[in-house]
């Protein structure tokens, strides 16, 4: 869910490599469970566009339907009322099936106690969604996301697979305030004519390493808890999601209020070790730290420091 159109659903569609059998977005529901064209759908995610602009062909059991559309039989032979409760309810729909379910887009919400019970066939056991990692913020609540789990689900929290944005967000706004406007106006900003500077391409490819490491991090320590050992020694994936959490920022606070800020050797070496290279070679570090507000800074260094020690 999200669709080709957004941020999550197009990078998704973009960097993976598995058969996508279907997509939900704003337009409505793009399904085929033969799976659909990798080279159509790649097409609109590269054009940030909903599923409504699909070219590509279909086969005898794939179908797309309309948020507008009314009265619509699918090719299994299931008549659809309205294509708008359709698209909204469509991840419970006892039609599909697949290893992986990935909200990335939709309402918070969209599956709750009272409703988890439609992920699973009629016998009450078996999945229908072999493993769910979520890209939307609050899609699943957390009664519905225990369930899962207790019926033997993996199951990924947003809080742990959205700290990539978190730290991207974060580092685009250091770049902002590390530059005088001219300097960032010339490495930081596309040119008139598309292009692309070098200086902005290398500072997303090092953001890029940042994320997949913290990731990488983040997912072995959870499955090591979660799926991996005695079983009577495993933890839900989301109760160690909440723990990390919960560790990280206490340690963070704590870091946060002892004096090894001002700890001048130290302080460099632990911002030098998360502010890009690119960075800290066009700008220098003396002068990013000169530049940039202090309470920044300061939050960047606790935060580094309870991350990598968790971790």
């Amino acid at each position: 869910t999200g669709g080709p159109d957004g941020d999550l659903g197009s990078n998704e569609i973009l960097l993976s490599k598995e058969k996508i059998v279907g997509v939900v977005d704003g337009s409505g529901v793009l399904c085929d469970p033969n799976g659909l064209n990798r080279e159509s759908l790649e097409k609109l995610a590269h054009k940030r566009v909903m599923v409504k602009d699909w070219d590509g062909k279909l086969s005898d059991q794939g179908f797309y339907i309309s948020i507008d559309d009314t009265n619509v039989t699918l090719p299994n032979g299931e008549k659809v009322a309205s294509g708008l409760d359709f698209r909204n309810g469509f991840h419970l729909w006892d039609g599909i099936k697949a290893d992986f379910f990935v909200p990335c887009g939709g309402r918070p919400q969209s599956v709750t106690i009272d409703n988890v019970h439609k992920l699973f066939e009629k016998d009450g056991v078996t999945p229908r969604y072999g493993n769910i990692v979520e890209g939307a913020n609050l899609f699943i609540t957390d009664a519905a996301r225990v369930y899962l789990q207790d019926k033997g689900v993996p199951l990924f929290k947003d809080a742990s697979t959205n700290k990539g944005g978190v730290t991207s967000s974060s580092l685009e706004v250091l770049a902002g305030l590390s530059m005088d406007e001219e300097t960032f106006s010339e490495h930081m900003c596309v040119r008139e004519d598309g292009s692309v500077p070098d200086f902005y391409q290398q500072y997303a490819s090092e953001i890029v390493e940042i994320v997949e490491r913290n990731a990488k991090n983040e997912f072995e320590y959870i499955w090591s808890r979660s799926y991996e050992g005695p079983a009577d020694k495993r933890i839900r994936s989301t109760d160690c999601t909440n723990q990390l959490s919960e560790a990280m920022n206490d340690l963070n606070d704590t870091v946060g209020s002892t004096d090894l800020y001002d700890n001048i050797a130290l302080r460099k070496k632990v911002l030098s070790s998360h502010i890009p290279k690119c960075l800290i070679d066009k700008v220098g570090l003396d002068t990013i730290i000169e530049r940039v507000p202090e309470n920044y800074l300061r939050a960047i260094f606790s935060m580094n420091i309870a991350a990598q020690f968790i971790y």
